[in-house]
């Protein structure tokens, strides 16, 4: 037998319920490709959790692998976090079985002796970062799979400071789940509860939108252009709880729902893919704005981390802004309205990741802000923060490319209900100015040079589609591109030399030309994809995006 049949039959010998037993027999008689794939490794818990497709299988989201990623979260706390009666917060989103995996994970963590502070409903991924917080939790755990299709979920640990995982933290977390080689290890609920589970609701809600509230820096405008027509789609997810809320409490009297898409549904099914990234994904809500009139479209991914917008030209038409051009938005707005009103002195910062526009880093140094420069991934951002907040400095603004940004210091992730409350409340304070939000980009722009990016994923599933983005990554590390775009290539940054780049070691290679323009290439470490980051400066820059996507995608 190979390897990955003679796991399969373990599981039919094993403790597993019959349902699963049943599932891994009709896999074996009617789909060898599929109980492969099922059971050819251990569905790694990373340094950011779990993320995987649904199903049977040792590689697969289910019950048993969220339990056994539990055990060993919980003997990682037990043994590493001192104090009397450590506790865990858990939110978890509307996919299908999140509410069960996170029950589960609650179940063992009590059953281990530890204090559980979960939600009596779907919540976002930014509410449970605050929970933490706000309750004094040693860890969160949030049950999602983000953006990704429905067939997918995922488990996402978070630290005291509320912010996702770091070193070393991670990989010792990392290495205790490893030692869980079999759902006998776990203690699922054996007898009586030992930690005391307590649930969260609608004080934890008022708490979080108060905070998000205070952040407000132009509440009178907010009033004033109350009129302002907003559609708003949270694509079946936890944003519907309390987006809308956050508009109506700034005032925002004209918000436009899409009935179809408030209904909290893992399948997804008005949706191929319920990312904001994707136009496709934000078609009913841009269909809605024809339809009314609207000035804005904003829409959330299912844990409502990621905010995705579309706004009006000049000719009036609906066009989709990309994350680097939100993020640019934002934080020129945030600095500037923050340098009004005097309260951007010293010891103030920003972060962004470093596949995100150079533009942040140029509005940045207009108003006297550092920049920090982090590897993908929010929680570096988070690192930052908790670091500096150590030496008394205050976390402005930060975010990243792929949708993600986030206000102030309450959460340490991505917020999508922070963000839509200040694009919301720059739109009214461009209105102010006698702009459109759209005529506000073309300003920044116009202030600080036109830039433009561009992004491409190529997926390549299963076991060889992982060995050909391996590949593609070894060749370009042997036979580095020469050009961009005819500009000849001055720079090549490895992230695995982290003794050259003072980062942590990450699997991306980045190229720089001449001109200015950037590629970087970063396999995905939750997605079966490979990711291409194009960015060009100049009144060219259009042209030199596509010229790289064929130079490194055709």
């Amino acid at each position: 037998m190979k390897d990955f049949e003679l796991r399969a039959q373990s599981w039919l010998d094993g403790d597993f319920d019959q349902q699963t037993k049943m599932q891994v027999l009709q896999l074996r008689n009617s789909d060898p490709a599929g109980l492969e794939d099922a059971f050819y490794k251990n569905l790694e818990f990373g340094t950011g959790g779990l993320r995987g497709i649904m199903g049977v299988g040792t590689n697969r989201m289910n019950k048993y692998t969220v339990g056994m990623a539990t055990q060993g979260l919980a003997n990682y706390i037990l043994s590493h976090c001192k104090g009397d009666n450590p506790s865990v917060c858990i939110s978890f989103d509307s996919r299908n079985h999140s509410k069960e995996f996170a029950k589960i994970a609650a179940d063992v963590l009590s059953a281990n002796g530890i204090n559980v502070y979960i939600f009596d409903n779907i919540r976002p991924t930014p509410e449970m970062s605050y929970a933490v917080r706000l309750k004094g939790a040693v860890a969160g755990i949030m049950i999602t799979a983000s953006h990704n299709p429905k067939e997918y979920n995922g488990y996402k640990v978070s630290w005291s400071d509320g912010g996702q995982v770091t070193a070393p933290v991670d990989k010792e977390i990392v290495a205790e789940v490893a030692k869980i080689t079999e759902p006998s290890m776990v203690k699922f609920e054996s007898g009586l509860r030992c930690g005391e589970i307590m649930t969260m609701g609608a004080d934890v809600d008022e708490s979080y939108l108060k905070d998000l509230l205070s952040l407000s820096l132009s509440p009178e405008m907010c009033r004033k252009h109350s009129d302002l027509k907003i559609v708003y789609t949270p694509l079946h997810g936890c944003g519907v709880r309390l987006v809308p809320e956050i508009l109506k409490r700034l005032g925002f009297e004209n918000v436009i729902h899409v009935p179809d898409q408030d209904v909290s549904d893992g399948n997804f099914p008005t949706v191929v893919s319920p990312n904001p990234e994707e136009p496709a994904a934000l078609k009913m809500a841009t269909d809605m704005a024809e339809k009314t009139g609207a000035d804005l479209v904003m829409g959330t991914d299912p844990d409502a981390d990621r905010l995705g917008i579309a706004v009006r030209d000049n000719e009036g038409r609906i066009v989709l802004l990309n994350g680097n051009q939100t993020a640019s938005i934002l934080t020129y707005y945030i600095l500037r309205r923050r340098a009004e009103l005097g309260t951007l002195g010293k010891g103030k910062y920003v972060v962004k990741t470093i596949v995100t526009t150079e533009l942040i880093s140029d509005i940045c140094a207009r108003f006297g802000v550092p920049v920090y420069n982090v590897l993908t991934g929010f929680k570096y951002i988070a690192e930052v923060v908790k670091r500096r907040e150590q030496l008394g400095e205050e976390f402005v603004c930060g975010g990243e490319e792929s949708y993600g940004f986030n206000v102030g210091q309450f959460v340490r992730d991505k917020d999508a209900q922070v963000s839509s409350m200040m694009v919301a409340e720059c739109a009214a304070w461009a209105a102010e100015q006698g702009m459109t939000l759209y005529q506000l980009l073309q300003h920044i722009y116009k202030e600080f040079g036109y830039r433009k990016e561009g992004l491409v994923s190529v997926v390549r599933k299963g076991i060889t589609g992982a060995r050909e983005i391996q590949q593609m990554m070894v060749d370009l590390r042997t036979n580095p591109p020469k050009e961009l775009c005819g500009s000849p290539v001055v720079k090549v940054v490895d992230y695995l030399e982290p003794e050259k780049t003072g980062q942590p070691s990450s699997n991306v290679l980045q190229f720089f030309d001449e001109a200015g323009d950037v590629v970087s290439v970063r396999p995905s470490g939750t997605e079966p994809k490979i990711k291409f980051y194009f960015g060009a400066k100049g009144a060219d820059a259009d042209d030199k995006i596509e010229a790289l996507k064929k130079q490194f995608c055709e």
